[in-house]
């Protein structure tokens, strides 16, 4: 069964190829398209409950957040990081909040146990492939600590409902439904 998530889309500007352009070949960079910021990672729940999940943000409003891209960093375990991601450098405190006030309803609607972790909004750009090695990860992390913290300026000013891409070769998602804030 296909994983769910809720999150805000990000515009691949030229701070994304700026990124990615010496990128080592043992990492998988992510498809322009399937950039954003997790809102709430629903899991395997099925369809029903994903839509429920997206059913919360009826009646929301919000203006766009602007912010400020900064460096990549591993994510997960320190010894075998799952994901290199861009973290904001700035408006991280307002993307932040708004992620934790509206992930708790999603997960509720959606049956899902809440995150008890406080919100760490970032944007994955490159992922080790599953096979690599213990030497093609630790050149993973020591690639993004050689990245220079783009600084670029974002809005984030839409939210998604996403879940897998039906050719995950080509792409890991897809956006199901999406609307703009207002």
């Amino acid at each position: 069964m296909a994983n769910w998530f809720i999150g805000f889309p990000l515009r691949p500007d030229r701070w994304f190829d700026a990124v990615l352009a010496d990128v080592p070949p043992s990492l998988q960079r992510s498809h322009p398209e399937d950039l954003h910021v997790t809102v709430a990672f629903l899991g395997a729940v099925g369809e029903a409950k994903a839509r429920a999940a997206w059913a919360t943000l009826d009646g929301w409003a919000a203006t766009p957040l602007d912010a400020v891209l900064g460096p990549v960093k591993p994510f997960g375990n320190v010894s075998r990081p799952s994901a290199l991601a861009v973290v904001l450098a700035g408006g991280n405190e307002a993307v932040s909040r708004l992620v934790g006030e509206l992930r708790g309803p999603m997960f509720a609607a959606a049956n899902v146990p809440s995150d008890p972790r406080a919100p760490l909004p970032h944007v994955t750009v490159a992922r080790p492939r599953r096979r690599a090695s213990a030497a093609e990860r630790q050149r993973a992390v020591a690639w993004a600590a050689s990245v220079a913290a783009p600084l670029a300026p974002v809005r984030f000013d839409q939210v998604a409902l996403y879940t897998w891409s039906d050719d995950r070769r080509e792409r890991q998602f897809r956006v199901v439904t999406s609307r703009t804030f207002w």
